[in-house]
């Protein structure tokens, strides 16, 4: 795992990459919805932008962002 791998690791110890990379989309969606801060969400949309660049990923962390924002 590369240095800047591990300084975007959030306090649950998930990198973006292991947050939106895993085998199967049950464990995409749990991923997403266990992130509660923007500074997190701000990386897998950045990590996802240039990388996969999958449409229902990205509106599912717009989502997300959404939900973080109004609890805000």
């Amino acid at each position: 795992m590369s240095n800047s791998e591990e300084q975007e690791r959030d306090s649950n110890g998930l990198s973006p990459a292991q947050r939106l990379e895993p085998p199967n989309s049950r464990l995409i969606n749990a991923g997403i919805v266990t992130i509660h801060d923007m500074e997190t969400l701000r990386a897998c949309v950045a990590y996802e932008n240039a990388n996969q660049q999958r449409v229902r990923i990205l509106r599912q962390l717009k989502q997300q962002a959404d939900e973080i924002r109004s609890k805000d």
